[in-house]
């Protein structure tokens, strides 16, 4: 089974972002150009002052910016066709853990296997840290026994 949840949004917004813009209100006046019966002037049908802007005026220009967010989340569940593929790849996965266990126990013991060998010909050697040294517990635990030569020495006899 695999859960995934999810979290998406959009944003949408028209730059620079205008409000309302001015309209030019055009002039479509037609009172002259022909004569009624009484001979008064008359429309014709021609605009008198064609281009002419009268004024302008505020219009709304319906631009807006347009955001949206959805969460939510998905359910996928799933089944293997070959479980013989499956137990493979977890038996693989499980002997190579193993053989990366045993990897690391060697080098552990090669390190310690060669520390004892160190500390124990130093010690043999009568060389080792202070006790107050940080670096003296490296050796604390390594004992040397059946020492076959004895370092040269005296002793004060009352």
């Amino acid at each position: 089974m695999n859960f995934t949840p999810y979290v998406t949004g959009t944003a949408s917004a028209q730059k620079p972002y205008e409000p309302y813009y001015w309209d030019p209100v055009y002039d479509v006046t037609d009172n002259f150009g022909d004569f009624d019966d009484d001979g008064k002037d008359i429309g014709d049908g021609v605009l008198d002052n064609p281009g002419d802007i009268i004024f302008h005026k505020k219009t709304r220009t319906g631009q807006k910016d347009s955001y949206s967010l959805g969460v939510g989340f998905s359910i996928t569940f799933s089944r293997p066709l070959d479980q013989k593929l499956q137990d493979q790849c977890k038996e693989a996965a499980a002997a190579n853990i193993a053989l990366m266990q045993q990897q690391a126990a060697n080098k552990r013991l090669d390190f310690e296997l060669a520390r004892l060998k160190n500390c124990g010909q130093l010690i043999k050697d009568g060389i080792n840290f202070h006790p107050k040294s940080p670096y003296y517990k490296i050796c604390a635990d390594v004992v040397v026994r059946n020492k076959t030569e004895i370092a040269p020495h005296t002793h004060n006899i009352p």
